[in-house]
């Protein structure tokens, strides 16, 4: 199973990309953050085999994460 995370500041696009990934393989397993620090942090206490992230952000944008 791919373990996915989806960093994205805006809610709906974040919606959108889970929605998409989860019709393509129902084996995903999908989290999501809604800024760079949160996203950090879920990349800390685990392994991802694909991040997809924004690159302008609040707090901390896609260059710095």
């Amino acid at each position: 199973m791919s373990k996915i995370l989806v960093i994205e500041d805006e809610a709906a696009i974040r919606r959108v990309l889970v929605k998409i990934l989860n019709e393509e393989n129902e084996a995903y397993q999908i989290e999501e953050a809604p800024d760079g620090a949160a996203g950090m942090q879920k990349i800390r206490q685990a392994d991802y085999d694909l991040v997809l992230c924004d690159i302008k952000m609040p707090k901390m944008d896609g260059v710095e994460v």
